[in-house]
Parts: structure tokens; sequence; C-alpha cells
């Protein structure tokens, strides 16, 4: 579950090409320059002239753009798709201020003429004054007692997210007591009238408030089959050193997971006989333990090291066992990215991606933390959970949010007082992580954890799986929906997920019954219409396409249709099957241009 990430962002520029197929290229470059938009793309023309374009483009179309006198733009993305068009990803400022709600995107041709925009606000993001009533230090105060944490240095900005633009106070909170697992928070108050506009935690959680209040109430417990698996006597230590070797070297260990069974696990050789979880190959990933404490700093996190490069027990027993599943799901996270749509890490910036186990004193969850940029993982609390939630695709979800939260920005439109998050936004930023993470089996092809489009399925859940693509109102434990209704608008997000994930499943599979990969699958339409599926390659392609390019803070349904039918015009063309395929897919779970909102018109 992810949290509005409402905060200062560090912001670089990733130059990104993609094919027409769902396998593509990629350039990332560091961030230099005013932008860090200096680097050139393949048809010649520099990443920093694709800025400039745009930005002057967005203000000489501010009616269409809604950029105004004493915006600013800064660029968090440009986008260079081969068939030529061009699209910059800005975060905007008013006067000075961040605007919260404010993100767009503008798109161009290949010779950089303004061809359309996709933006998060519809209205003016001008506040009625920029004086506040309230005090930096009364802001402060009182976000420490709503977000039960110390406060830091509250920041003006104008919040811009619910239809209009008001001057406020973003103030994180840490150590705050309001959760499962303490950790930050942000809390943004109104600086005119001292309303409370937004306290949303800065962590993605998997299970939600509400899903452990129903565990709990039912007596459910999840307690996976895991097996300890035997290591084989012809696994010996490391093999002797016979010539010079400077360190550190790649390596090539083994690890005995919780879930996945024995594993390869790239790591880095540091002495003789010492070597360091730690992958050279993929940006140097690496896995730390927490040690049991609540740690959101990785760098205090315990190094997982080993004198003969073997890891784990496949038990609980070993301390390095969690470590091996969570190094294990990270990378082959990193590898469908990568491989799939040449995305160089989750912020596709050519950076580690970093996790650690044993978070937290019976932590029965697991977190995407943007402040940490890691992924957490608790032990579980011994009672209702009683593993660690080291799960591949739980980590293909939630490393997903980071990718998310690296391009649209998706955010819940309400957050209430148990944590639970609210709106069509977030609904669709957790289908995604679901589609994604679905993907991430696919993509590893485990036979110790055979790829399907359900999610969870080793939690050890009763009803056997956690949420389904297919036919997602199986899932009575969090009450998944099938089909779009006005009522979706303020669905809690993991129950609202349903509606995008079902459509992304029959675009890629159709309607009805069928077995794949020894699953059996059925899947219903709204209409009783049949959906014969493009396939999961396309499909794929299609929903990363609208994401990276066509989806912004705010996309809802009906907005998520649009930026489909643009992806897939994009890569097959608009009179093609695919292009077709969508419309009907999301007809299927009744999201029409007929029954758009009128409000959206």
């Amino acid at each position: 579950m992810r949290g509005p990430h409402i905060r200062s962002l560090a912001v670089a520029v990733a130059v990104t090409t993609a094919a027409t197929g769902l396998a593509g290229t990629a350039f990332a470059g560091p961030a230099t320059g005013t932008d860090g938009a200096t680097a050139s793309t393949e048809s010649g023309t520099s990443a920093a002239a694709v800025v400039t374009a745009a930005r002057a483009a967005a203000f000489a179309h501010a009616s269409a753009t809604g950029v105004t006198r004493g915006d600013e733009l800064r660029a968090q993305d440009v986008m260079i798709d081969p068939e030529g068009a061009r699209h910059v990803r800005f975060i905007r400022t008013h006067q000075g201020m961040p605007v919260l709600g404010g993100d767009l995107v503008v798109h161009l041709s290949h010779r950089l003429a303004y061809t359309g925009v996709t933006r998060a606000a519809e209205q003016s993001v001008r506040p009625a004054t920029t004086r506040p009533e309230l005090t930096a230090g009364q802001a402060e105060a009182k976000a420490a007692a709503i977000g039960k944490g110390d406060a830091g240095t509250a920041q003006l900005v104008v919040d811009a997210r619910d239809g209009g633009a008001a001057l406020a106070y973003r103030i994180p909170v840490s150590d705050s007591s309001t959760a499962e697992a303490t950790g930050t928070r942000t809390v943004v108050i109104d600086a005119v009238t001292g309303k409370v506009r937004s306290n949303t935690p800065d962590s993605d959680e998997f299970l939600s408030p509400k899903l452990l209040d129903t565990l709990r109430e039912r007596g459910e417990t999840m307690d996976p089959a895991t097996g300890t698996i035997v290591e084989p006597k012809s696994l010996t230590g490391a093999a002797a050193v016979t010539r010079a070797v400077h360190y550190p070297v790649t390596a090539s260990g083994t690890g005995t997971s919780l879930f996945v069974g024995k594993v390869p696990l790239t790591t880095t050789r540091t002495a003789r006989t010492s070597y360091l979880l730690k992958d050279p190959t993929r940006w140097g990933t690496e896995t730390r333990d927490a040690k049991g404490k609540e740690l959101e700093s990785f760098a205090q996190g315990k190094k997982f090291t080993s004198t003969t490069d073997k890891w784990g027990n496949g038990a609980v027993s070993h301390r390095d066992t969690a470590a091996v599943d969570a190094q294990y799901g990270i990378t082959k996270t990193l590898d469908f990215y990568k491989k799939t749509f040449g995305r160089k890490g989750i912020a596709n910036n050519g950076k580690a991606a970093r996790g650690m186990v044993h978070f937290g004193d019976k932590v029965a969850n697991a977190f995407w933390d943007s402040t940490c940029g890691c992924m957490l993982y608790g032990d579980g609390d011994g009672d209702m959970f009683k593993k660690p939630l080291v799960v591949l695709d739980v980590t293909g979800h939630e490393l997903t949010h980071g990718v998310v939260d690296a391009t649209a920005k998706l955010e819940p439109t309400r957050v209430d007082a148990g944590g639970n998050q609210y709106g069509e936004a977030g609904s669709l930023n957790e289908s995604l992580a679901d589609i994604f993470g679905s993907n991430v089996e696919f993509s590893a092809n485990n036979a110790k954890n055979p790829p399907n489009y359900l999610i969870g399925e080793k939690l050890g859940l009763a009803q056997k799986f956690l949420r389904r693509l297919d036919h997602p109102s199986l899932d009575k434990l969090e009450g998944t929906i099938d089909y779009w209704s006005p009522q979706t608008y303020d669905a809690e997000v993991h129950a609202g997920s349903g509606v995008s994930s079902h459509a992304y499943y029959l675009l890629a599979e159709g309607s009805g019954s069928k077995t794949i990969g020894g699953f059996a699958y059925d899947s219903p339409t709204y209409d009783g219409s049949t959906v014969t599926g493009i396939g999961r390659t396309k499909a794929t392609a299609i929903f990363y396409r609208a994401l990276t390019r066509y989806m912004v803070s705010t996309t809802d349904f009906h907005d998520a249709r649009l930026a489909t039918l643009k992806a897939a015009a994009d890569l097959y063309g608009a009179n093609s099957t695919a292009y077709k395929t969508v419309d009907q897919a999301w007809a299927a779970v009744n999201v029409t241009v007929d029954n758009t909102p009128a409000a959206r018109h």
C-alpha cells in the first residue's frame, strides 16, 4: 500500500527510448546541468533541447497545460520513443513553493512541436493568498501531535490535489507511532485554516491495516510451508586461489531460500575467503540485516558476509535465509524491468536497489520505503504470520511501487485514521504493482514458484491467494471488485485495484475459462462480451508505456483507459487489433467513454 510521498524531490532526468515491442533499450545518464538534461538522445537531439522545447510549449499552450505566471517547471524524466515522439515529465513550483498535484507530462513530436499534455491538476494552481496565518512552529507542533512523532522543518507548499489550490505547510514526522512499525510520515496542514489536509506514511505496506484487522477477526494465521532443504554434499567451500586476485571481484554463490529453493546469487568477493551479499553486476544491489530494529537508513544495516559464498539453510533458524529470498527477489525484479523495458534500476538511474530483512520486532509486513529507498521485510509477528514476508511476488509488487514513485507518483485521494487508503489513483497504483509483480514471476520462471496471475499465493492464506487478476472478486478478504462503478471513487485501494487488474488480464489472456501454466482461470466480463487476449507481452508493453508516458499522480480508471489507448496506438497503431482490444478490455470492466464522469469530459 503506497502512501502519497509528498516531499521534496531530488530531481534527475532519465532519457528513455522504448522499442515498439515489449523489449526496449534505455539510456539513463546522471543528472547534470540545470535539469540534469545534458545527455544526447539516440536521434541526435540533446535531452536539454527536448526539455527546453517542452517547457516553452507548456507556457505557450497555457490554456491546455494549466501553467501560469509564477510557475517553474523542473524536468523529472525525458522519454524518447523510437517512432519519434518525445515526452517530458515535469514537477512544478509556484512562486518557489512546490505544488502538490501539479505534475504534468508534455508531449512533443520528433520535431519538438507540441502535441498534447497529460496533467494532474485540472485547475489553476494559484492559491488565494501566499501569506500564512499559522506560523511554521505552530504547524510543526500540530504535525507532531497528529503524526505522533517528531516533527521536522515545515515547508510552505501549494496543495492542488483536491481540485483547489491552497497554501499549506508540509512537515515530515519521524519516529511515528501511528502504525505497526514506526517510521516517517508526511503531514500537510492548511497554512490559513490549520486544517489537516493529509497525514500519510512514507512507506508502502504490503498488507493493509484493514486486511490485518480482517485476518485477526477471523482468527486466521499464515504459516506458509517452506521446507528445509538439505545442502548437497558436493557443495564445498571456496576453491583455493592459485593466482593473484585483486579484490573485490564478482563471485558466484549459492543461496538456500525459504520460498524458491536453491538459487544462484551473484556476490562480491572481498578477500580469499570473504564474501559480501552484494551484486556488482546489478549496480551494487545489496541486502542487509536490520538486526530487529526499525531502521530507515540502509547504511545502519549490518552487512551479510560469508566465508564460503553459501547463504542460508532454507529455514528461519539461519539469519541469512530471509536475505536469500530478498536478494533473489530484488535482483529478479531488476532483471524483469531491464530485459523487458531496458529500465536500469527502480528509478531508471543505474543505481542499486536495496533491501533490509529482520526489520523491527515482530513486524508482520513488508514495505517499500521511499525515505530509505529500499525494501524492508519484517520477520512476522510469530502469531498471525509466522515467517518473513520475503515471497517473490511481494518483492515484485513492492518494488513496482518504487517504479511508480519514480514515474507517475499515483496517490490515493484520502487516508483514514486507521491508515487505510482510498481513491482510484491509489487503486491504480496497487493494480500496477500486482500486474508487474506477477510479471516478475513469469520473468523469473522458477519451478519452486511457478508464475501465475495470483498475488500472494504462497502466503498460506485459507483462500489460497491474496488477490487474483482474472477474477478479482474471488478475493473475499479485501472485497476486491471486478468492475467499475461510481462507488469505486472512494474504494479502499486494494479493493479498487481489481478494476484495472481485471482489464489487464482480459487484454493479455481474454475472457472465459482456460488453463495457463497449470493454473485454472475463468475471467468474466461486465457486459457478457467475449474478449480475445493479445498476449501478456503486448499487454505488459502497453501498460508500462501508459504508466511512464501518460499517467500522472491523479490518474483514475477512465484516464487509465485513455492512457493505455494512447500507448497501444504508439506501439501498434490506432487501427491495430491491440488498440481495439484495449478498448474492449476496459468496456468489459465497465470503463467506457460513455460513463466517463461529467467532470472529466
